[in-house]
């Protein structure tokens, strides 16, 4: 039966001859040796006797091709490898079932996710004859395989009513020395004080009915120690950096979706995981999988999970506004890589619609909307921002942005404007301004638009995959691993056919690179009055309302 299938398999020559290269790839990269070597300590460690284990070469190029092509499914692969040729091919007649590959990828693949990833991604660039040199960020958020309705928020709002609630019954027994007076108490502090009241209970006759409330105090204490444990459990699971976890999931976290920003955001929240990818020359080149809700605090993780892999930075990244920071301008400038990153007010100035109100100039004064200069100056207001110096900007009642400028300023009448600038981080704006204004910004912007989110595209509609079949971080960071990996070895085989295209936009000879359309006066005043009329009507409803 098993050289049937073979023969038959083998008599499509197409079809055999990118398997063979496929497995070739794999040989090369250096990642079956790799495998192999871990079946065979594997195999030194477990008791001699039971059944030989699969072929694990076999096994690993059997999941990459079917989260490549197929579902990726454990059931859809076991069914693949009784009724797919190409399936039966590359595991030479042995049929898995979906636990063997289940345990497979726990034991396997799971725990050297980082090291596999990063061979095979290696030995496809240089298969394609490609390079890494620009890289494009991006990322999104995917859905949990948790139950929406078992979610748990983090309980510090009632841990500190319960502290409050234990220091009153321990003040009636003359109990708070050690006590904090403000804040959460601890558990520990909490049991020591039980130990205590009921040292102190012991002097009291409890079988007297006068006494009965000591008896209900203590009670009431061993009950406040309890629901003390609770929300200190569901602290440590929560962790320092996230506010709610999901019960059937822990690792899991409340996040909007696509589809609550679109049905109410805030108000319809899905267990979630925020995945990032970096392409270049669309291929995936690094993946993450995190608990954050927001995308800012990933980049550095990823590029440095992009260093593990290939021991090198790239030359250039680009990525959109949702990573503009001090802190991410700031390691791109430290590592010497080409910033490309937008700023958070990059599309109002494109637009025109919202501009910035000042730029920084060389001799670190400021110039605002109007052409006036600006100069440092000492006042003694408070500082928002870390690192922050003001400037102050003067002229200001005959200049025609001035209802713009002040739109939310009480008190628009003064002929000045004082402006708080951190000048680092405003000349690292500048400098990303600058190259993404260039013709090869405008390349990178164009690139990043088809190859990153086109990838993300091809994931969740053609590959149908849009939400996460396993649980807890480790897990679905390898299912993603192998999604990402599946995405390029599809594009491996459209090279082998000579369909794919790794020549994407490229800018064209005589491009000039562009400028920021010129703010109108006019329209930015008529759109400061509509903001102003609609505070004005928004403080009458509610003035309105508290004299009813």
């Amino acid at each position: 039966m098993k050289t049937f299938f073979v023969d038959c398999y083998t008599s499509n020559v197409e079809q055999s001859q990118k398997i063979d290269k496929f497995l070739s790839l794999l040989s090369k990269s250096g990642v079956c040796d790799f495998i192999k070597d871990i079946q065979k300590q594997k195999n030194k460690n477990d008791e001699i006797g039971g059944r030989p284990s699969f072929n694990s070469y076999n096994m690993l190029a059997t999941v990459l091709y079917n989260f490549a092509f197929e579902k990726g499914t454990l059931r859809d692969i076991e069914d693949k490898c009784k009724n797919d040729l190409r399936c039966i091919y590359m595991l030479q007649g042995e049929q898995p079932t979906h636990s063997s590959f289940g345990n497979f990828i726990n034991e396997y693949i799971l725990p050297h996710q980082s090291k596999i990833f990063s061979l095979i991604t290696k030995a496809i660039f240089e298969e394609c004859k490609i390079n890494m040199n620009n890289q494009h960020l991006d990322g999104t958020k995917y859905e949990a395989n948790a139950n929406k309705y078992k979610f748990v928020w983090k309980p510090t709002t009632f841990h500190k009513k319960l502290g409050d609630k234990i220091r009153v019954l321990l003040k009636e027994y003359e109990l708070l020395r050690g006590i904090p007076n403000d804040g959460i108490i601890e558990s520990k502090l909490v049991a020591d004080k039980l130990t205590e009241l009921s040292e102190k209970l012991k002097r009291y006759d409890l079988s007297l009915k006068e006494n009965k409330k000591y008896i209900k105090d203590y009670e009431l204490l061993s009950d406040y120690l309890k629901k003390s444990l609770e929300y200190e459990e569901k602290e440590r699971i929560c962790g320092p950096n996230r506010n709610s976890y999901y019960k059937t999931d822990i690792d899991s976290t409340a996040m909007c979706l696509k589809e609550d920003y679109y049905s109410g955001l805030g108000s319809n929240m899905h267990a979630a995981y925020n995945t990032q990818i970096m392409v270049a020359n669309g291929l995936v080149t690094a993946y993450l999988v995190t608990q954050s809700r927001a995308d800012i605090k990933d980049f550095i993780p990823l590029l440095n999970v992009y260093y593990s892999f290939y021991g090198s930075y790239p030359k250039a990244i680009c990525a959109d506004s949702g990573y503009g920071s001090l802190e991410n301008y700031s390691y791109l400038d430290t590592h010497n890589i080409k910033n490309f990153v937008k700023y958070f007010s990059w599309q109002g100035n494109v637009s025109g619609n919202n501009p910035s109100q000042y730029r920084l100039n060389d001799d670190e004064t400021i110039t605002c909307l109007n052409g006036n200069v600006g100069y440092k100056d000492k006042t003694n207001w408070h500082h928002r921002k870390a690192d922050s110096i003001f400037y102050k900007v003067t002229g200001c009642n005959t200049c025609a942005f001035k209802l713009y400028c002040k739109r939310y300023m009480k008190n628009k009448d003064e002929d000045f404007k004082i402006f708080e600038v951190v000048v680092k981080l405003q000349k690292y704006i500048q400098q990303a301004e600058e190259n993404l204004l260039s013709v090869e910004g405008i390349e990178m912007r164009v690139n990043r638009s088809s190859q990153v989110e086109g990838a993300f595209g091809v994931i969740k509609q053609d590959f149908q995959y849009e939400r996460f079949r396993r649980r807890s971080l480790n897990k679905v960071s390898c299912e993603f691993m192998l999604v990402c990996l599946g995405y390029n070895i599809r594009k491996l085989f459209r090279y082998y056919s000579g369909e794919a295209k790794f020549n994407y936009w490229v800018a064209p000879d005589g491009l000039k690179p562009e400028t920021f359309k010129k703010p109108s006066a006019k329209r930015l005043s008529k759109k400061a009055s509509k903001i102003k009329n609609k505070s004005i009507n928004e403080e009458a409803k509610s003035s309105y309302k508290y004299s009813k």
